[in-house]
């Protein structure tokens, strides 16, 4: 079961940003998905979900919203790469 959210904005808004109303709404729901990703609320599958987009293509957009694809700060990337190497050392 999904939930509507109405955000109500001025009518003119669309135009004043040079976009049709949906590229408008598109681009907010796009940008409400990626800062909930951002923060963590939510996982790239769900953003992605809720941008309306499948995964890898939500993904790719982030870029335009100023959020990274690797959400971790630097003690989990340096424990993402310790585990990486653990593994491939593994398979020689």
């Amino acid at each position: 079961m999904s939930q509507t959210l109405t955000i109500e904005y001025p009518d003119r808004l669309p135009d004043a940003l040079n976009m049709s109303r949906a590229e408008f709404e598109r681009d907010a729901r796009m940008a409400l998905a990626a800062k909930l990703y951002e923060l963590g609320r939510l996982s790239s599958a769900e953003a992605a979900g809720m941008a309306g987009l499948e995964r890898v293509p939500f993904l790719l957009a982030l870029e335009r919203f100023g959020v990274s694809v690797i959400n971790m700060d630097d003690e989990e990337l340096k424990q993402e790469f310790a585990h990486a190497r653990e593994t491939f050392a593994g398979r020689q």
